[in-house]
């Protein structure tokens, strides 16, 4: 089952991953960013990955691992950075504020056709091992260099 934290902090996640994919079609038909000419203009994904199921802590750091070699590292070889962060909201059932541990993924993406199909992989594989309704999911314009 969900905690509240889980239930509300994926509501919140999945308003705005509704939210982008209806702005996500604005994004792609405006013009690219504007970068200076030592930076390339890409598209960056951040996918937000909640870890407790009921109140309780789920996925360790061994799962954690062991789903990024098996689902990321292969769709993106390339290269992508993991971040612990913390997920805060407010339980409006109990009316206390709540944070979740959590892990931020943030990828470069290659500007494949594919790289839409990759990421939601990603977050469907994730949802079903760990019993997650949704995975956080924002993409935006950048200006890279590697």
């Amino acid at each position: 089952m969900i905690t509240g934290f889980a239930k509300s902090f994926r509501r919140v996640c999945f308003a705005l991953a509704g939210l982008l994919i209806a702005v996500a079609p604005a994004v792609a038909a405006a013009d690219p960013v504007s970068c200076d000419p030592s930076l390339q203009g890409r598209q960056v994904a951040h996918l937000l990955f909640g870890r407790n199921v009921e109140d309780r802590f789920r996925v360790s750091e061994t799962d954690w691992s062991e789903f990024v070699a098996r689902e990321v590292s292969p769709r993106f070889p390339d290269g992508f950075t993991v971040v612990d962060a913390t997920g805060q909201w407010r339980d409006k059932r109990r009316g206390s504020i709540v944070n979740e541990s959590s892990k931020l993924i943030e990828i470069v993406l290659p500007g494949t056709d594919d790289d839409r199909t990759k990421i939601e992989a990603i977050a469907e594989a994730y949802k079903q091992r760990f019993e997650q309704q949704s995975v956080g999911l924002i993409i935006g314009p950048a200006c890279v260099r590697f």
